[in-house]
């Protein structure tokens, strides 16, 4: 992955990943948009375990329809379909799923200029997820008036 630090005239700024990245690591579980905890553990610039130790602490503020754990069988799947471990290798612990919302609060728990900034491209891309959504629906329906 690109790194997320230049280094101008301050200390560090913090410069957001790329949309097709962010789309990219977005994926359909449950029935839900979700991001998985290593991919947002690399974007926050922060490892896994420490993500999943600060969610722990603050478990109150990530409800089902914020953060799920993944099944078993969820993690293997989402292990052949997006290549997560190398061959041999064996899913020690099973990912969070963070929906937007989950996501956000995610930034609000790790307390870092890098984790708010890179929310915040999150959320947009999400909110540009939805807005094609909508104006593909929109089309479909004017579609289905002229037959």
């Amino acid at each position: 992955m690109e790194t997320l630090l230049t280094e101008p005239s301050a200390p560090y700024t913090v410069v957001a990943p790329p949309d097709a990245l962010v789309t990219s690591r977005i994926h359909l579980i449950r029935a839900h948009k979700v991001m998985l905890d290593r991919d947002l553990a690399e974007l926050y610039g922060v490892g896994v375990k420490r993500l999943k130790q600060a969610v722990r602490r603050n478990i109150e503020r990530f409800p089902e329809d914020f953060m799920f754990e993944l099944t078993k069988e969820e993690a293997e799947v989402s292990r052949s379909q997006f290549v997560t471990l190398k061959q041999g290798q064996n899913i020690k612990y099973l990912p969070f799923a963070f929906t937007e919302h989950g996501i956000l609060m995610l930034a609000n728990v790790l307390r870092s200029e890098q984790a708010i900034s890179v929310s915040i491209q999150i959320i947009r891309v999400f909110n540009r997820m939805r807005e094609v959504l909508l104006s593909h629906q929109e089309i479909l329906q004017k579609l289905e008036q002229l037959e």
